[in-house]
């Protein structure tokens, strides 16, 4: 698909993402969503995180990160969006520099189900992609939703535009995404969080799993310790499959 061809889709497809009433938000929506839906309708909630991560994979560094989310929930309707950000010198030279955005919103069809719409875009200047958007609409089910323990999951079609790396070389294709989000209270202070995120088309399968422990040290303040793992199936010379970043963080949520 041409390149001006992609610009004219965008706009009808943050207008889709955003006309309908949302659902939970992938990955780092997990801990923002409430473990009993009633308690949170009708209310902003968000959380933002800053820390030293330590990178393993396509680059050996020391990087700095940080990200922030918000989620809005009542009976019927969710909103969550995002961002997150990575960057990293070694020797003084710069060695990663990534960032992303993402949305959704959806529509319950009852109390476990509901129906979604979410868009995300990625740029990674040290990746075999320079960027990658992703539009996508789906099913979810809330298939755990206690005090202690909460796991959903989200399938449905999308479409992906991404960039090669410094050429103009294109690969937009229809994608199917899934998402399977996990949080386990272990403790009144501590807790498991889990999530993954699948979206595969007929050039790339990209995968990312987000695996977390976090403390409570005070009111509104935690410690989390994580680790990120991403997989792109089809990449550059020279660069791994697989990139895993381990992080530990102070995490601020606020209501």
């Amino acid at each position: 698909m041409p390149r001006t061809t992609m610009l004219r889709l965008l706009p009808p497809l943050l207008l889709a993402a955003a006309a309908m009433p949302p659902s939970a938000m992938a990955q780092s929506h997990s801990s923002l969503a409430p473990q009993d839906g009633s308690k949170a309708d009708g209310h902003w909630t968000g959380r933002g995180e800053l820390g030293l991560a330590l990178s393993r994979g396509n680059t050996d560094s020391e990087s700095f990160i940080g990200k922030f989310d918000v989620a809005y929930s009542n009976a019927l309707r969710k909103y969550a969006f995002g961002a997150s950000g990575q960057y990293a010198t070694t020797n003084g030279e710069e060695s990663a520099r990534r960032y992303e955005l993402h949305g959704s919103s959806g529509f319950r069809l009852g109390p476990r189900s509901y129906v979604y719409a979410s868009l995300r875009n990625e740029r990674d200047d040290f990746a075999t992609y320079e960027y990658q958007w992703t539009a996508t609409s789906g099913f979810g089910y809330d298939a755990i939703r206690s005090e202690r323990q909460r796991l959903f999951f989200e399938l449905g079609p999308g479409y992906r535009f991404a960039k090669d790396q410094d050429v103009r070389v294109h690969h937009n294709q229809a994608i199917a995404r899934g998402l399977a989000d996990w949080n386990f209270k272990l403790t009144d202070t501590a807790s498991l969080v889990d999530s993954v995120l699948v979206e595969s088309g007929s050039d790339n399968t990209f995968a990312r799993n987000l695996f977390g422990v976090q403390v409570a040290v005070s009111k509104g303040l935690q410690m989390k310790v994580g680790l990120e793992t991403r997989y792109n199936s089809h990449v550059g010379a020279g660069i791994s499959n697989t990139d895993n970043l381990t992080t530990v963080n102070l995490v601020y949520d606020f209501k």
